[in-house]
């Protein structure tokens, strides 16, 4: 009996210690693959920190949210036949912008960062398109409904979140009548920001035959370690004729507002003409991800644009299947050309250290830089981040407001005037490095004046932070904001 008792205690201590060589080695062998991913410092210490103070959590984590899919490419793009045509069209067009004379006067001076989205996301610069600017929700998804209503030969919507409440439930009702009709009817939603739409919902519509499909769904155990890379795209294309984009998503708080943070304010853009094959091109690739199928019938999809207004504007994707993080590298660009102001809004503000740099280097140089964060907000650890960059843009000259009237959920950046960017990125490492996003850069006085128009009421609305009053705060909220800048790498 006793032999029996030393034979399992022997056999337990040496199966412990195997286990715990075993997690150790794991625990120490993630931490050496993170390092040698060479990626942003500040990411990298955050997770060896998280992996050294929380083995379990943090490699649970890590298997989740942190492996880095940009180097290894998400999916191929390759069998889609628009993407040769336009790696094509945009070495046309950089070809052609090589020669000042070839391009139009308004333009030349914004001939550097087209040519550089031209190169790191063949986004084709499009001229003859009408823009309409909507920053209130209801306004804008009359027009949306407008022109779903009108559609006589497709619609393609792609939403990062879609709710079943009474927006939802009248588009989807819409969708089905339209489908019924004989419209082709396509639907991306994105299966993490669309956690909670019912299956119920998504039978309704396919029996009424529309397509309906999620990006990224995420099954456990299966693609775990695919949940963070999320398709933050809002994105409506009617009959290839009118695009809409944008940071509203399908809920009614963006147009009822929500008891808590109180009304919502967003931005979207409707467009009709030549810009609107781009957003028709982004949805189909994104289309052929998640479904496998390719959209053929280009007369269909593609109809001749019949626009003459003047407008020109880039639209740009970026995620973790590109080669280059092209948002922020065209945010960095615009931010180091920028003469007088910088105006930027973005509900949530976690910088990476370049685009930091940026925005303090063009302060201390002497261009007015204005940044309107939410004054409250629906995620509490990105507040309190966004929160502890306050000190160091303040110290740099930046004038930070901290925006009272309800949420405002708006992703914006105007700069002296000439040009702007609206979309679906917000300015933080997530929409950066994680999220498939889309957004547009528009080089026309008009339109960029009239979105600063906009975000001066927004300021007219917000609270002026200086340097005396951010140093009374409670020293409790200088202790919120440390911990959470200092996770912020991970969200």
């Amino acid at each position: 009996m006793v032999l029996t008792s030393v034979f399992f205690d022997t056999f337990f201590n040496h199966l412990t210690t195997f286990l715990w060589a075993v997690y150790i080695t794991t625990v120490l062998s993630t931490a050496a693959m993170i390092i040698h991913e060479k990626r942003d410092p500040a990411k990298t210490s955050t997770w060896v920190l998280l992996l050294i103070a929380l083995p379990i959590l943090g490699l649970i984590l890590y298997i989740f949210f942190g492996q880095n899919r940009r180097k290894e490419k998400i999916f191929s793009r390759k069998e889609v036949q628009d993407i040769e045509q336009i790696e094509y069209l945009s070495r046309k067009q950089v070809i052609r912008f090589s020669d000042k004379r070839n391009i139009d006067e308004k333009l030349s001076e914004h001939l550097s960062i087209i040519t550089l989205l031209l190169n790191n996301s063949k986004a084709l610069l499009t001229e003859h398109n009408e823009i309409s600017i909507f920053q209130d929700g209801k306004d804008a998804f009359d027009s949306i409904i407008d022109a779903l209503y009108s559609a006589s030969s497709s619609i393609h919507i792609e939403f990062y979140i879609i709710n079943n409440d009474k927006l939802g439930n009248r588009i989807k009702n819409i969708l089905i009548t339209k489908a019924k009709e004989g419209v082709k009817v396509r639907v991306i939603f994105d299966d993490v920001g669309s956690w909670s739409l019912p299956k119920r919902y998504i039978r309704e519509l396919r029996d009424a035959g529309v397509e309906i499909f999620p990006f990224m769904e995420v099954r456990f155990p299966l693609l775990t370690s695919k949940v963070n890379y999320r398709n933050h795209r809002k994105i409506v294309v009617v009959d290839g004729k009118i695009g809409f984009l944008g940071g509203m998503n399908i809920a009614d708080r963006y147009i009822e507002g929500s008891r808590r943070l109180g009304q919502w304010y967003d931005t979207m853009l409707r467009i009709e003409g030549d810009a609107v094959n781009s957003l028709q091109v982004i949805f189909l690739i994104d289309w052929y991800f998640v479904t496998g199928m390719i959209v053929k019938d280009r007369d269909k999809y593609f109809p001749k644009n019949t626009i003459t207004s003047y407008h020109p504007l880039q639209i740009v994707t970026s995620g973790p299947d590109s080669d280059w993080a092209s948002i922020m590298q065209a945010f960095f660009h615009a931010i180091t050309r920028a003469n007088h102001h910088i105006y930027i809004s973005s509900p949530y503000f976690i910088p990476n250290e370049s685009i930091l740099t940026a925005l303090k280097t063009a302060a201390l140089s002497g261009v007015d830089v204005r940044i309107i964060l939410p004054g409250k907000s629906d995620s509490t650890v990105v507040y309190w981040s966004s929160l502890s960059y306050v000190a160091e843009l303040l110290d740099a000259g930046i004038k930070v407001y901290l925006y009272q009237n309800g949420f405002n959920h708006s992703k914006l950046m105007m700069i002296d005037s000439k040009v702007a960017t609206v979309g679906s990125a917000n300015m933080d490492i997530r929409s950066f490095e994680d999220n498939f996003e889309v957004a547009a850069f528009i080089y026309d006085e008009t339109i960029t004046m009239l979105l600063e128009e906009n975000f001066m009421s927004y300021l007219i609305q917000s609270q002026v932070i200086t340097l005396q009053s951010w140093s009374k705060r409670p020293l409790k909220n200088s202790y919120k904001e440390a911990l959470a800048r200092l996770v912020s790498p991970l969200f």
